[in-house]
């Protein structure tokens, strides 16, 4: 397997130095050769194409004379798509501006550095949310421009609550242990299943682990940081504490895991603030729910604040950067008043600190009781610990949902961490 990995990362490190659009001879150099126009690539019709066809029109307004020309993609078809041009040595095809998830991004920023525009002087950075930096910076400069945030809480059906004697303070501020607690008793008394979760997708264990300043590799962003990891063992305890006391059932996909909590069968989502408009979409339900910070694991620097997905904007280093890097700069890098129409007209949260001024953010929510869910998160959000994703994370998390199993089959947690370190660093390093 460490071979294989080499003669992949060899062939990466080959392109990359060959893709760079300085190169002499390169046939094209992609983009758009016609500055008054700039495309973009993203997902999600009603959340990242509606903010973006929002920013189109602001920008409109003072850059008449520039079009821009939004193409959406799912994300997977983003990334093969990004990964096939790069890797092939030619930009030809490739938009201006592209979404990319945190997650991902330090892969290709490290594989494709000469690729992405810098953006340092587009905007500033101190003006985002700080754990949003790391993720899109590369040798201290910024080459992705913050966008949404996967602020987590924990959504709760307070009726359930009241019936098995809790109140929605009951759960605010607490740790996992004592949020298993009330599950277990609110499951005794109503039945209903507390929480529900697709054991193919450990989110839940990257939102405890990041709530604790903690992640799969270190700072470095590369050193696998499995075996000695605090955050990380918590984390699989709770996760197996969740499944011994039967208080959540698994679902196994997007479908099941709405259906779950839109039928009345689940009690609390412990999820991204991306996950409200589906719990709105069943209206009957109005009044019924609330948000509380989420759950905090009892390590060191836990806070109960934490991030699930989220993605940014990166300018191609093609024809029309300098276009595309002002479009950026205008809208998402610093117009206040767009993001009050984010909130109000899409319901998107961005990282954009001053936007939690406007008046849309502190709106009062009908569905959630007159709660102020998008000023609640806002808050929340600049409590998450920043941290260095690197550039693993989807392969780690291959190793250890794989490990996460031996755990729940009985496992000794330090051997299954430590078959998983020594995986990644031979899979890895």
């Amino acid at each position: 397997m460490k071979k294989i990995f080499m003669l992949f990362l060899i062939s990466i490190l080959l392109v990359a130095c060959s893709s760079s659009p300085d190169s002499k001879g390169s046939e094209s150099k992609g983009g758009n050769e016609d500055t008054d126009e700039v495309t973009v690539w993203a997902w999600d019709p009603k959340f990242n194409i509606a903010a973006l066809e929002i920013a189109k029109e602001t920008y409109k307004q003072e850059n008449p004379d520039l079009t821009v020309k939004i193409i959406e993609n799912a994300q997977d078809d983003i990334i093969q798509k990004l990964n096939t041009a790069l890797g092939s040595g030619t930009t030809k095809g490739l938009p201006n501006i592209v979404l990319i998830e945190d997650y991902r991004a330090q892969s290709f920023l490290k594989s494709f550095p000469d690729l992405f525009y810098e953006l340092t002087d587009s905007f500033n950075a101190s003006d985002f949310a700080e754990y949003k930096i790391a993720p899109t910076s590369s040798e201290g400069k910024n080459y992705g421009l913050p966008f949404d945030t996967g602020v987590t809480g924990l959504y709760v059906r307070t009726d359930y609550l009241k019936e098995a004697g809790y109140s929605v303070e009951d759960l605010e501020g607490i740790d996992w242990r004592e949020y298993i607690e009330i599950g277990k008793k609110v499951k005794e008394v109503t039945g209903k299943t507390f929480l529900t979760i697709d054991p193919n997708d450990l989110g839940l264990i990257r939102v405890m682990i990041q709530s604790a300043g903690s992640w799969y590799v270190k700072e470095d962003g590369v050193t696998p940081n499995l075996v000695d990891n605090a955050a990380l063992k918590e984390a699989f305890e709770v996760y197996k504490e969740m499944i011994d006391t039967n208080i959540l059932k698994p679902h196994s996909d997007w479908n099941q895991f709405l259906t779950g909590f839109n039928s009345g069968d689940v009690v609390t989502v412990p999820t991204g603030n991306w996950i409200t408009p589906s719990i709105k979409a069943e209206e009957s339900q109005s009044g019924k729910w609330a948000v509380v910070p989420i759950p905090k694991l009892n390590v060191p620097g836990g806070v109960n604040a934490s991030n699930l997905g989220g993605s940014s904007w990166y300018v191609l280093n093609i024809p029309g950067a300098e276009q595309a890097a002002d479009f950026l700069g205008k809208t998402f890098g610093s117009n206040s008043e767009m993001y009050e129409k984010l909130v109000s007209e899409v319901g998107a949260i961005g990282t954009y600190k001053p936007a939690a001024e406007n008046d849309a953010y502190a709106a009062e929510d009908k569905f959630f009781s007159g709660q102020k869910t998008i000023a609640n998160f806002a808050s929340w959000m600049e409590e998450i610990p920043g941290i260095n994703y690197g550039m693993h994370t989807y392969a780690i998390d291959d190793i250890i949902t794989v490990e996460m199993q031996n755990y729940l089959n009985g496992k000794d947690i330090d051997s299954v961490l430590s078959n998983a370190q020594k995986q990644a660093e031979a899979q890895l390093n």
